[in-house]
């Protein structure tokens, strides 16, 4: 499954924080796309993947992150 996630207007730590909750109710191996457009969300959501374990897949564009959760 594939849930995209809408935080644009958040600043941070919001977008991390809605992340979280969404990985909550998902399955491993399931992809969340994250899109944001405060500038930490580039630093801060690869940071939240190495510290829970989950697969950072990169940036398609400047402000969509693709995370797989583990």
């Amino acid at each position: 499954m594939e849930l995209e996630l809408d935080c644009r207007g958040q600043v941070c730590p919001l977008p991390v924080i809605s992340l979280a909750k969404a990985a909550e109710t998902l399955q491993p191996g399931d992809t969340v796309v994250v899109t944001a457009d405060d500038a930490a969300a580039a630093v801060d959501i690869p940071a939240w993947c190495r510290m829970k374990g989950h697969e950072y897949l990169g940036s398609e564009e400047p402000s969509v992150y693709r995370v797989r959760l583990r």
